[in-house]
């Protein structure tokens, strides 16, 4: 409503309080003071005289508009409000028409294909169940052409007629789902399409070409929102690439960002020929741990072997039936194959016997026993249980492998877990950098330092701390195995070990490798005693440093050893270690030597049985056998 009033007069009534200039200026300063606004014009103050001429206009489609232009460009970040998941009720509205349904798909270009986008709060009818469909084979060549060329709109007023008329992919589908007149509109970003908008009615006629020409004053906000969707989910996955595949720490992250800040003000005022600037963080303490399967290569070379053996026990079971009916060379040739396999398998299993029995299988026996499926009655049933126990991804016999394998994948699943689990608290203490990653086992690097917090608190102090901490978390890691061993496929041992470095040192990021690394020839001592340590004898025997039932804390210095007896001593008297402690030399190791080991055996609690709470490693294993 448009009110004019310049036929009105006022007149004050003899209650009308005089308004002063500083009253004037008071009101300016207030226009929200209800109370002040009434103070200075009470009820029956003024007198109103004259008319006044109104004028209704509607503005319907004015308001659907710019509710459209709300609801596309406004930032409400609810699950229920995303871009497009009120447009049911806008569109309603703005088309006069309560029999109206709103869908949406988006357009790969690669592919050439229409997607859902789940994310929109909205689906599509162009592709009911379907997430994908090629759009060559989802419309007709008419309608692919108006909405993927010339990228204008498309709209059916009658589809059961155009449906008898034309055989269209988009009609058909449009009709199975009840609907009676329709209205594609493609969403262009000049010549980039970036999805189609699907307007549909259970109502004849009620969307036609005149009414898609509506939709001219919305688009550009369609596209607009569409767009800033579609750099929400790149921006989205970038960010799940980042946090899940690199080793860009929350501790270190602050300095990936000043480089990136850097790079960006030097591209704009240097130019194209710019770099990104080293990321080095100097002198800081490593701490490096593990919990690694014990004789892994064994158990898997183990488990490979008797898979193998199996299936060559079946094939030779096979065969020795086929030359009860058929004695044929060929089977005694393939005897002898299986014969000396077998032999392979049992005498001198060696790197690429695997391979070649594995070869054997699919290039011989698998096109045999095939064939014989379908030509030998007498050996149907056998061959249907052989093939009953053939994984059909790998092609052989994956029973005692997958044991194996499922088993270091649990481990792996669950130290990870607690050790991430633990290393939120001890961020808590005092933030540090710190990175795992998974072998036959869990291997973890820590690094604390001044450079990494950025601010001037760092005392060794906090060293020590997360050094006692890591000891703890590697005990309470152990206690989870071997408290529940027997929940895994395959009873493995673990053994733990510490490498204790007592120099700071510094470290830089890896562009080309994308993780972090020591930095200089002098600091590259660490990575190397890091990779060989875990496979070192104590001096004089073959007996290697690491052993199951122990935590195993290597170092070199005498102050190092003072240091850890006494976190020992501490757990001792928590129970989490046993009295009984070894101090060992190791042998020489390429380019490192005079090498010492702390060992101590763990105690493992069972929190279930209180008539005994704390095991030895022998102890829990003869709890574990009875």
């Amino acid at each position: 409503i448009l009110y004019n009033a310049d036929f009105v007069e006022l007149f004050p009534t003899e209650n009308a309080p005089k308004i002063t200039d500083e009253d004037y200026q008071e009101l300016l300063d207030n226009f929200d003071d209800l109370e002040l606004w009434k103070s200075k014009f009470p009820p029956q103050s003024y007198i109103f005289k004259g008319f006044v001429i109104s004028n209704l206009f509607d503005i319907t489609l004015d308001h659907s508009i710019s509710n459209i232009k709300s609801s596309l460009i406004g930032k409400d970040k609810r699950k229920d409000n995303r871009f497009m998941s009120n447009f049911q009720s806008i569109f309603k509205t703005f088309f006069n028409l309560n029999e109206l349904e709103v869908g949406f798909s988006i357009y790969d270009k690669e592919e050439n294909e229409l997607m859902q986008v789940y994310d929109a709060g909205i689906g599509s009818f162009l592709l009911e169940t379907y997430e994908v469909k090629g759009c060559k084979k989802a419309f007709c060549s008419k309608s692919y052409q108006t909405l993927f060329n010339d990228k204008t709109f498309y709209s059916v007023s009658d589809i059961d007629a155009f449906k008898d008329k034309e055989k269209a992919p988009h009609i058909y589908t449009l009709y199975k789902q009840g609907y009676k007149s329709a209205i594609l509109a493609p969403i262009a970003d000049g010549n980039e399409l970036l999805g189609i908008l699907e307007l549909v009615s259970t109502k004849k006629r009620a969307l036609n070409s005149i009414a898609a020409n509506k939709l001219l004053d919305v688009m550009p906000y369609i596209v607009a929102a569409v767009k800033r969707s579609k750099i929400d989910e790149e921006n989205l996955i970038e960010a799940i690439i980042q946090r899940e595949c690199t080793s860009i720490h929350p501790s270190v992250h602050w300095k990936f960002a000043q480089a990136a800040r850097k790079y960006l003000v030097d591209k704009n005022t240097i130019g194209e020929k710019v770099s990104f600037k080293k990321i080095v963080f100097k002198n800081v303490y490593p701490l490096f741990g593990q919990i690694d399967v014990k004789g892994s290569s064994e158990a898997r070379n183990n488990a490979t072997q008797k898979d193998l053996a199996l299936q060559l026990m079946l094939v030779n079971k096979i065969i020795d039936k086929a030359l009860e009916t058929e004695n044929l060379p060929v089977f005694e040739k393939l005897k002898f194959q299986i014969d000396e396999f077998t032999k392979e398998l049992n005498l001198d299993f060696k790197v690429d016997s695997e391979q070649r029995v594995t070869a054997f299988f699919k290039n011989e026996i698998d096109p045999l026993l095939r064939f014989k499926l379908e030509k030998s009655k007498n050996l149907k049933e056998d061959i249907e249980n052989y093939f009953s126990k053939i994984d059909t991804d790998l092609n052989v016999i994956y029973y005692y492998r997958k044991n194996f394998d499922d088993t270091l994948m649990l481990i792996n699943k669950n130290m990870s877990a607690l050790l991430d689990e633990k290393q939120i608290e001890a961020q808590q203490m005092y933030p540090h950098f710190f990175e795992r990653y998974k072998t036959d086992g869990v291997e973890h690097n820590m690094y604390i330092g001044e450079s990494i917090t950025k601010e001037e608190s760092f005392n060794e102090i906090y060293l020590y701390n997360l050094r006692l901490w890591q000891l703890q978390v590697m005990c309470e890691m152990e206690n989870e195995y071997y408290t529940h061993q027997d929940e895994y496929p395959l009873a493995l041992d673990v053994a733990s070990m510490i490498l204790v470095f007592n120099q700071p040192l510094s470290i830089r990021f890896r562009m080309d490798e994308k993780h972090f690394d020591v930095d200089g020839t002098y600091n590259a001592r660490y990575e190397v005693v890091k990779k060989r340590v875990d496979k070192a004898n104590i001096k004089g025997t073959n007996e290697r440093a690491t052993a199951e039932g122990k935590i195993t804390i290597v170092y070199s210095q005498k102050e190092d050893e003072i240091e850890y007896l006494q976190y020992i001593k501490f757990l001792q008297s928590k129970k989490v270690l046993d009295s009984e402690i070894e101090i060992v030399e190791l042998e020489d190791l390429q380019g490192v030597t005079g090498l010492k080991a702390i060992r101590v055996n763990i105690l493992y609690t069972d929190k279930e049985k209180t008539n005994k709470a704390f095991y030895t490693y022998n102890d829990l294993m003869k709890e574990i056998k009875a």
